[in-house]
């Protein structure tokens, strides 16, 4: 079968490799309809973690159920799902609390697992024509059948979750205000989450134009970095009031103004400023325990330096960690289904799995609108 197979920094290319079979009786095998390419696949893409040469990237995948393990009781040949990029036991105690994102079973010596990433378990990804679900009963969600929201529905593998999630870190309740950092799609998936749980004010921090653009087009206060300090620009806007909750949608790969400069404790420190006393900060934004393209030694361990004596002072709360996509994706789905909700405003680009390497190098450099791309095999 052709998949997108990593061959090295800045390279990607499609490949025959072997079809996924059955290994245990709790697999399926999904023939894969539609599948992302994430911004945690650039990590790997641009060489910034341990990734070798010939894993098949993609973590969020969704299609048509094509092999059923003997095992597998709730899913059938012909069923329509999306699979969350955790890949979870569901019987693990963290799993039965919920905490599918951190499963002690399905990656041994390392809190979860994940399709296609480094690190994150024995798991081929799902930029292919066909990937293995294990777990299956766990791990898959049925859809209805049919092509409807094809779009919505394969940003519940990841990002609308994860966005989602980013607010529920945060401690937020319905009225408050929210300032969100970065808008690309998990950024402006925690904004759209926002507005529709009921904030008050939610501003949206980025220097891409488009992205902010985005950002305004769902009701949402753009703040432009690179024109100043964020913090102090929705303070002036607020009178000098801060926000009630504040989420990192950026991670380590943040940067000053210019847009170039990396400066891994940017958006925390941003995030310290802006929160009142008392509040809350949701971090989905993903940091690593290391890092070698980091900008200093510190950050390339996985450390970096924040004002933690403000952060005590003011009696802030601090979320952090993958999204538990199953702890989300059924109400989300509902929440498509109904109509109330449609994540896919965020998708620029459908390409076939064919046009992968072209779309990894335009989504990399931010050029001719690349922001959140599906691939169709």
């Amino acid at each position: 079968m052709r998949a997108v197979v990593y061959d090295k920094p800045f390279s990607v290319s499609v490949q025959e490799v072997p079809k996924p079979t059955i290994i245990h009786p709790n697999d399926v095998i999904v023939k894969v309809t539609t599948t992302c390419i994430c911004g945690s696949d650039l990590h790997m893409y641009e060489g910034r973690t341990a990734a070798q040469p010939g894993i098949v990237f993609g973590h969020e995948n969704m299609g048509i159920v094509d092999e059923v393990g003997s095992a597998v009781s709730l899913l059938k040949k012909g069923d329509r799902v999306v699979m969350p990029f955790n890949v979870a036991c569901g019987h693990c105690l963290n799993c039965e609390e919920g905490r599918s994102a951190f499963c002690t079973t399905v990656n041994p010596g390392f809190a979860g697992g994940a399709y296609g990433y480094v690190a994150m378990g024995p798991y081929p990804g799902g930029q292919a024509e066909y990937v293995r679900v294990p777990f299956a009963d766990y791990n898959a969600l049925v859809l209805p059948p049919g092509t409807e929201n094809e779009e919505d529905f394969a940003l519940l593998a990841d990002i609308f979750p994860t966005g989602w999630h980013g607010v529920e870190l945060s401690g937020f309740r319905p009225g408050e205000s929210v300032a969100v950092f970065g808008a690309g799609p998990v950024g402006l998936m925690a904004a759209y989450s926002a507005v529709l749980r009921g904030a008050a004010d939610v501003y949206v921090v980025d220097r891409v134009p488009e992205r902010l653009a985005k950002a305004k087009e769902i009701g949402c206060i753009p703040i432009d970095f690179s024109k100043g300090d964020p913090a102090v620009q929705i303070k002036d806007m607020r009178g000098g009031k801060e926000v009630d909750r504040g989420v990192d949608a950026v991670g380590y790969q943040a940067t000053t103004g210019d847009g170039k400069t990396e400066q891994p404790n940017a958006v925390i420190e941003a995030l310290i400023a802006v929160v009142r006393p008392t509040g809350g900060l949701g971090i989905p934004g993903l940091y690593v325990p290391s890092d070698p393209g980091a900008p200093d030694s510190a950050s390339a361990k996985g450390y970096m330096s924040f004002p933690f004596g403000k952060l005590f002072e003011k009696g802030l709360s601090i979320g952090t960690g993958q999204c538990n996509v199953k702890a989300y994706n059924r109400y989300l789905r509902d929440l498509i289904i109904a109509g109330r909700a449609k994540p896919s405003f965020v998708v620029s680009h459908n390409v076939s799995l064919d046009e992968a390497a072209e779309a990894y190098d335009k989504f990399d450099k931010r050029i001719d609108g690349y922001t959140k791309v599906l691939l169709h095999p």
